[in-house]
Order: structure tokens, then sequence, then C-alpha cells
């Protein structure tokens, strides 16, 4: 099949940005043109152009990495590549605060589980998900390297060591209570 062939093919859907996706919103579509055109006349740019379109607007949609693929002229294979490759992306808005919870075998065997299920009794979101409030992303973590403060997490970038379910109510509601002065 030629190219010009392909143009026919209908856009997948999830490729399509909804009203509230950075693509379709104007301001936020002229600071990813922004960065594309600092970064794109450099070979290899790729990685740079994404973590700083991250850091903006601090996630990259599925309908984001074709409009990136489409300006950088590259396929929309090598763009969502980069994205599902490297873990510190991520094409879902995350919360304020990422709740990150040690998923490394000390931390598993110490009742990682039960902090990740009163995190979520709390929340009321499952793992993997931010609340609607956009405040916190519950997120597993393989390994935080603090074994001998297990069960371990991380919010943003602060370890909180030696938990317990009963712990994670105090230690959520602080990040809330920072986030309101």
């Amino acid at each position: 099949m030629r190219s010009k062939d392909l143009r026919s093919i209908p856009m997948s859907p999830a490729l399509i940005p909804n009203v509230e996706d950075p693509v379709a919103v104007a301001e936020q579509r002229a600071k990813i043109d922004a960065i594309i055109a600092e970064h794109s006349p450099k070979a290899g740019s790729t990685m740079v152009i994404l973590n700083e379109i991250q850091t903006e607007i601090g996630h990259i949609s599925r309908p984001m990495q074709n409009y990136i693929a489409d300006k950088l002229h590259i396929p929309l294979k090598d763009v969502y590549g980069v994205v599902t490759f490297y873990s510190f992306f991520t094409m879902k808005p995350r919360g304020k605060h990422r709740v990150a919870f040690c998923l490394g075998t000390a931390c598993y065997v110490g009742g990682a589980e039960m902090l990740i299920e009163k995190a979520e009794q709390i929340l009321g979101v499952k793992l993997g998900e931010t609340t609607p409030d956009r405040k916190f992303t519950l997120e597993p973590c393989r390994c935080l390297g603090a074994c001998s403060q297990a069960p371990a997490v991380m919010i943003d970038n602060t370890l909180h060591g030696h938990n317990k379910p009963s712990r994670m109510i105090t230690v959520l509601r602080m990040y809330e209570r920072i986030e309101s002065k």
C-alpha cells in the first residue's frame, strides 16, 4: 500500500482530540508548537521535545502524540514508542501529588497491598488512577531502594517509610493541608 493510499484510511478515534485535549486548546497547542519549533531543527530531538511538553502540559495524550509526529514529520510509532517505553512519560493527566507504592519484595511482604487498599479507600480511586479533583495519582513502583523502611511510599519526592494502613490517612491529609495553605 502506498502512502497516498493511507490518506483514505480513517483515523483511529483514539487519535482524534476531544475538546479538552491540549491539542484542541489553542493556548496549550501554542505551547506545544513553541517547544517543537525550538528543538525540531536538532537531530534526535524527539525525547527532548516530549520531555519538555510533558513538563509543560503534564502528560502526552494519544492525539498529542499524533500531532507531534505530524509536526516532526516522523511516524507516529516512533513517538508512541518513546512515550510507552520510558516510565516517566504518561498518557493521562496525573494529579498534583504522585503517590508511588513500592512493590519490591521487602515492601510487598511488609504490607504494601494493605497500604494500597487503604489509599484507594481514602481517595476513592484505584491504583493507576487520578482523583477527580486531580490532587492525587496512585501508581505502582517496582522498587524505591528503601528496603530498610518497608513498606515504603514515595509522595512526590518525599519518602515515607515504615507505613501502616492507619498512617496512610495522616500522610495523605498532610498533603491536602499543604495544598490548602
